[in-house]
């Protein structure tokens, strides 16, 4: 998942997928790209598990993706966890330092 959202395209394309459900052909526009291109981006944001597609009826071409709330929630929840791991560890850090610190003086 991360590999897919080290990407700056592939970034976009979740941040326009926020605001809802797009065809490619939206999404290649709204990154300014060849709609060639942008398959491959979406190729690596389905197989991350971060998208969904949906064919259009009447249209065999046509398809429609959207984000899978489900796995950016998870995803958030993984970040929000490290971050607190860290906040604690700088926390505990910054405190032995400042003792050490007045021990010196």
């Amino acid at each position: 998942m991360l590999h897919a959202l080290a990407d700056p395209t592939r970034r976009r394309v979740v941040e326009l997928l926020g605001s809802g459900p797009r065809r490619a052909g939206e999404l290649a526009e709204g990154v300014g790209m060849a709609a060639t291109t942008m398959t491959r981006h979406l190729r690596t944001l389905r197989d991350a598990g971060l998208v969904d597609v949906v064919a259009v009826e009447n249209d065999a071409r046509g398809r429609v993706y959207s984000l899978r709330q489900d796995r950016i929630v998870a995803l958030q929840a993984w970040v929000d966890q490290v971050s607190a791991h860290w906040s604690e560890q700088l926390g505990s850090f910054k405190a032995h330092a400042e003792r050490t610190t007045r021990r010196r003086r």
